[in-house]
């Protein structure tokens, strides 16, 4: 299983995560994955920066894969994903591996659009994928349905275009992406639930399909410390999935988790002091089935977690 550092728009400025990403090559991981937010997920993180635009910068500083997760058909109408998707992967061949997901109002919501049910979503995200994939094939593309596209043509694409993973967090997602999706990437949660996300996903379609993991982990060395800065940092997590899905604003945020207790934050989150537990956390994945799995280090001080994981933990993953 490889392991990847997982680059937080939401909590870092764009210049800030480009070091981090090349730090991360350097010390031993071997690929980055990056959020693609318009808002961050509280008032107490205040950053954002534009996804796409950094890839081109942190890509041309590494030499690793990249994948990102984001959500075409209304923040992005699906054309103008497929020409950013054609645009990276044409710069970097074969490093980028998109992932297509459904959203969340709190980056969708600022074009004023209706913010569908989750069914209609799922709907929208699966005609989204054809259309882009059609584009990337090199068809001139129309579409009358949940999004319209007029005599659509990708005048750069790469020699050949990327897989299209699928982003899901529940088995009901997870099942009915696979029948689109080129591999799935699903977030950390307990053991069974991820069992259930990987086994709806290959009974859906998705047999022999990568799987690719994003991991949460709040590390200090001091314990105490681990536990506030992931309290401090990602207490949101504690939302249930519904919830989080359909808040607009990082203040609607703040007070959703007002009162969320540190011991609500696992298994969403890894919190310990412990190196060997974060390394024997992520070594229990690859049993799932994963062979990637991005680590998102929650606290701000990212640079001491890339040096300490790259001397500590991966090595332990070889």
């Amino acid at each position: 299983m490889e392991i990847g550092y997982h680059a937080s728009h939401e909590q870092f400025p764009p210049s800030r995560l480009v070091a981090a990403a090349s730090a991360a090559e350097a010390a031993g991981f071997e690929a980055v994955l990056s959020s693609d937010h318009f808002a961050p997920w509280s008032t107490g993180q205040d950053e954002s920066g534009f996804a796409w635009t950094w890839l081109g910068a942190a890509m041309a500083a590494t030499s690793v894969p990249f994948g990102i997760v984001t959500a075409p058909g209304n923040r992005y109408h699906p054309a103008i994903t497929a020409q950013a998707i054609a645009t990276v992967d044409e710069l970097y061949p074969g490093r980028f591996t998109p992932s297509l997901g459904s959203g969340q109002a709190l980056n969708e919501h600022v074009t004023g659009a209706l913010w569908p049910r989750k069914p209609e979503r799922n709907a929208r995200l699966a005609e989204s994928a054809d259309v882009i994939r059609r584009l990337l094939d090199g068809e001139t593309v129309d579409h009358d349905g949940r999004v319209t596209v007029r005599a659509a043509r990708l005048y750069t694409r790469p020699a050949a275009p990327p897989p299209l993973f699928a982003a899901a967090l529940t088995p009901g997602t997870a099942r009915e992406v696979a029948a689109w999706a080129d591999g799935l990437i699903t977030v950390n949660a307990p053991e069974e639930q991820l069992r259930k996300v990987v086994d709806a996903f290959r009974e859906g379609g998705g047999e022999g399909k990568p799987l690719h993991l994003q991991v949460h982990v709040s590390w200090d060395a001091d314990e105490d410390r681990a536990r506030n800065q992931a309290l401090d940092q990602w207490r949101f997590v504690a939302l249930p999935a519904g919830l989080n899905q359909e808040l607009e604003l990082p203040e609607q945020f703040d007070a959703a988790c007002a009162h969320v207790p540190a011991g609500a934050l696992e298994p969403g989150v890894i919190v310990s002091a412990d190196l060997d537990r974060h390394a024997a956390a992520l070594a229990a994945y690859a049993e799932l089935g994963f062979s990637r799995a991005y680590v998102h280090q929650v606290g701000t001080d990212q640079e001491r977690f890339i040096d300490v994981f790259g001397e500590r933990v991966l090595p332990q993953l070889v």
